[in-house]
């Protein structure tokens, strides 16, 4: 089996990437990342982004952006993604009239289906990227058992994120499972402590378990772990190459 390329989600240097976005980027490259996915573009255009990952020998994992984007700029969308050579364009969350109840999660389902087939007929994916309140009951209902099985699996992808899940007290091997196929993308990220002192560390420095987590990913056709850290103790840069020498160390990157 091929070795899954790793990325890292920018969002992790956001600090760094604030003051000099294209610097940053080289940066990430000489660490040693496949890929990055963007949670903003620093400004640059579709043309200067592939102009900068040309130069960096690195590949575009995906890209986070807003939801409203999607719906009412969805062409301008496109023609950005496609100018970099992306293929997987999503989102990290919705409006709160969308995911606050068991109504709202069954229209963002119907509205993700509008939006990936869009994409899809441009050649791009949507996805979505969860938190932890997708694993919340409301209603009776959890809006990631909605999501899954109301949206069509042509259309929409799924971005696992394994710490929000935990966070959830959800062990995300068995979702996977249930719903191979639908998970390209998965965001690895650690934790350490317990209720309400958990917190976000470097890949390795915690306690989730990863072994279970890439089998399981791996047996469904993950195409890219993408690390992401929302908050570091130590200088961000520093945290995300810490992160990609544990996954070295594994063999998994």
């Amino acid at each position: 089996m091929a070795k899954i390329p790793v990325a890292l989600q920018l969002y992790t240097v956001r600090d760094q990437t604030a003051t000099d976005f294209a610097g940053t980027v080289r940066k990430v490259a000489k660490m040693g990342y496949a890929g990055v996915e963007f949670a903003g573009t620093g400004g640059l255009s579709g043309e200067a982004l592939n102009d900068l990952l040309k130069e960096n020998n690195l590949k575009p994992a995906g890209t986070h952006i807003s939801f409203e984007s999607l719906q009412n700029d969805i062409d301008n969308v496109i023609a950005e993604n496609k100018a970099y050579g992306a293929k997987y364009v999503g989102i990290g969350g919705l409006p709160k009239e969308l995911s606050t109840s068991a109504v709202g999660w069954h229209k963002a389902a119907e509205l993700m289906n509008k939006v990936g087939a869009e994409l899809r007929a441009a050649d791009l994916t949507f996805y979505y990227h969860n938190h932890y309140h997708e694993f919340e009951l409301m209603d009776g209902e959890r809006g990631m058992d909605i999501l899954l099985t109301e949206t069509d699996p042509a259309a929409v992808a799924f971005e696992c994120d394994v710490y929000w899940a935990w966070y959830a007290g959800q062990d995300p091997v068995p979702m996977i499972n249930a719903f191979a196929g639908r998970f390209p993308l998965i965001h690895l990220k650690d934790m350490a402590g317990k209720g309400a002192n958990r917190t976000y560390v470097e890949i390795g420095e915690g306690h989730i378990a990863f072994q279970p987590i890439f089998e399981a990913a791996e047996a469904q056709g993950a195409k890219w772990y993408i690390v992401e850290q929302d908050t570091c103790a130590r200088p961000s840069l520093e945290a995300a190459a810490l992160s990609l020498r544990k996954l070295k160390k594994w063999r998994k990157a």
